[in-house]
């Protein structure tokens, strides 16, 4: 068995090169023979070749018997689970604190530059849900004061050169109604909970009342929604502070949050460059510390990249374990909502207040019951971790050497390493590459006679050539899906979770001739996108964590893949690496407490 995964490789297009590309594929006498070039160079017609004796049919992930299933309006304490989280994260402190003065000591006795250096930056900690309640119920800060300084966050960050872009849509009233209300729960004694009066982002492809939803175009979401997405209507019910609707790469179609009507999101830790797509601003949102909370959505890596490349965490849970009531529906088969956060605390909060069962949306009713059990347990005794070398390390050599520390900590904590081989990986990613370009096609069907014109130029070349896919191609590719999905789970078979970087590159450069025009650079997309198509096809879940930088001050995140339902795992593993991993501040940051 070889690893035979291919770079993808086409001319780089960008402002004029672009728009005349665009031109040409809308062209019904250039564009056909245009788009055999473009889709043969991404791999489509090398699906065609390839021999299928699966059925088209692919199933939600399902679930042994011994699990018990999830019954509608059942729900998690979180008073409680956040309670077993603050006693971890005590602990974790104590640890931290104990390398602090060893580093310190170590700086007092050395001459090295890199030792001096060390100490301080490690003191970095983000202001955490947990932060905000506290300060809460101490009467240091009111929901009232949080609401005011981050309507000015999203001033001042927009003032900057460049600006950053973090939301597109605060309604600073709304904000001021919400806070308000929230304080008055504080003030009788009756929070909602750890989430009460916490800031919240929202990616605009999820309804927030009062709120178009504009899925990152010019054109749609010109009505307010009448109502919340049903994973919205959670964390509101919880008493989140909805700040307002963060920035996108236009319809979720790309995976840098270049958007040229919104501006492009800005990455804290180095406005010049991308935060990954296609929840730009969520995740750059949580970076730059406007809140410790987005909530998302993830097509083919949309929660994980943003978030491996702004240093954050983020999981994509399992198909059908979040409900997608109430999100665009741009990528059907491979969508998924789940959260960004600061920390793995406070993404266990999150995902325990939004998954689980909605009868709204019936795919989410076929599910075991949500589990968060064990996610404080550090020993890892008995946890197996499968690695395919060739695989892991197909990524720039800092992003490997960063990767395989994090892998180290863990075997620390007691895990074992497997080494293992995963077959045609190749055939995995131009099947997701099929299904989710075609799909979104799909969904544009409605507006683009009216609107065609209206998308961003490398939307527009996107969506030119999955119009050129055929029906043959996209039963070929659900076919192949089934037998990539039956891969990862043999895979997994032997295995607690599988561990790769989360994306092949730190965050890209964000090149002045792109910003109007959206760009075509097919290699990048291929090297950011490397590892976190597979979770989306197969539906399994997937979590990025933070786990180091590159010598630009880069981050890196380390993908963590598991079984199906098993996020309670990911965020186990999640929490031990990032106990170890050292946090650097973003250039950019802003702060609510002293």
């Amino acid at each position: 068995m070889t690893y035979d995964l291919a770079t993808m490789k086409a001319p780089r297009a960008a402002g004029t090169l672009l728009r005349a590309l665009v031109a040409a594929l809308e062209n019904p006498v250039t564009g056909p023979m245009l788009a055999d070039k473009l889709l043969a160079d991404v791999g489509v017609t090398r699906l065609r070749t390839l021999e299928t004796h699966e059925p088209m049919a692919m199933r939600q992930p399902v679930f042994d018997e011994a699990q018990e299933r999830a019954a509608p309006g059942e729900r998690i304490e979180l008073a409680a689970l956040d309670a077993e989280l603050a006693a971890q994260h005590a602990q974790g402190l104590a640890a931290e604190h104990a390398r602090e003065l060893a580093a310190d000591h170590a700086a007092r006795h050395s001459t090295q530059l890199a030792a001096d250096e060390a100490a301080p930056r490690r003191r970095f900690r983000p202001e955490t849900a947990a932060d905000f309640t506290a300060a809460y119920r101490d009467g240091k800060l009111s929901p009232v004061d949080v609401a005011e300084r981050a309507i000015a966050i999203v001033r001042e960050s927009d003032a900057l050169r460049p600006k950053m872009r973090l939301l597109i849509a605060q309604r600073e009233g709304d904000v001021r109604a919400q806070a308000e209300a929230s304080q008055a729960r504080y003030r009788r004694g009756a929070p909602l909970g750890p989430l009460d009066g916490v800031p919240v982002a929202v990616k605009d492809e999820l309804d927030q009342a009062g709120y178009g939803t504009t899925v990152g175009t010019r054109f749609l979401g010109k009505s307010p929604a009448a109502r919340d997405a049903e994973v919205v209507r959670r964390l509101r019910a919880h008493g989140a502070l909805l700040l307002g609707k963060a920035n996108m790469h236009e319809i979720g179609l790309g995976v840098t949050g270049l958007n040229p009507h919104h501006g492009a999101a800005r990455n804290p830790y180095a406005p010049g460059h991308a935060t990954g797509g296609s929840s730009s601003g969520s995740a750059a949102a949580v970076g730059a510390g406007l809140c410790p909370l987005a909530l998302v959505a993830d097509g083919g890596g949309s929660i994980r990249i943003p978030s491996g490349l702004c240093g954050q965490v983020g999981l994509k849970p399992t198909l059908g374990r979040v409900s997608e009531h109430g999100a665009a529906e741009v990528c059907w088969s491979v969508a998924h909502i789940g959260p960004i956060a600061a920390t793995v605390r406070d993404l266990a909060l999150a995902y325990a207040a939004i998954a689980g069962p909605d009868e709204k949306d019936k795919t989410s009713l076929g599910q075991p019951r949500v589990r968060t059990d064990g996610i404080t347990r550090a020993d890892l005794r008995g946890v197996r971790l499968g690695v395919f070398p060739a695989w892991f390390d197909d990524a720039d050599a800092e992003v490997v050497a960063a990767c395989k520390v994090a892998l180290a900590w863990l075997t620390d904590a007691g895990a074992t390493v497997v080494e293992l081989e995963i077959p045609e990986l190749e055939a995995m990613r131009i099947s997701h590459l099929v299904s989710i370009v075609t799909e979104m096609a799909a969904s544009q069907l409605l507006h683009d006679r009216a609107h065609r014109a209206d998308y961003g130029h490398d939307v527009r070349l996107n969506l030119a050539l999955a119009r050129r896919i055929t029906g043959y191609d996209y039963v070929q590719a659900q076919r192949l899906r089934v037998r990539v999905a039956q891969h990862f789970a043999r895979a997994l078979a032997d295995v607690d979770a599988l561990v790769t970087p989360t994306a092949g590159r730190t965050a890209p450069p964000l090149p002045e001739d792109a910003l109007e025009t959206g760009e075509s650079n097919l290699e990048v997309v291929g090297q950011i996108i490397r590892f976190a198509a597979a979770a989306n096809l197969t539906g399994l879940p997937a979590l990025s964590v933070p786990c180091g930088y590159d010598a630009a001050g880069l981050p890196i995140g380390l993908q963590l893949m598991g079984r199906a339902w098993h996020e309670h795992e990911l965020m186990r593993l999640a929490a031990v690496v990032e106990s170890r991993a050292e946090r650097i501040a973003p250039r950019v940051h802003y702060r609510y407490l002293a």
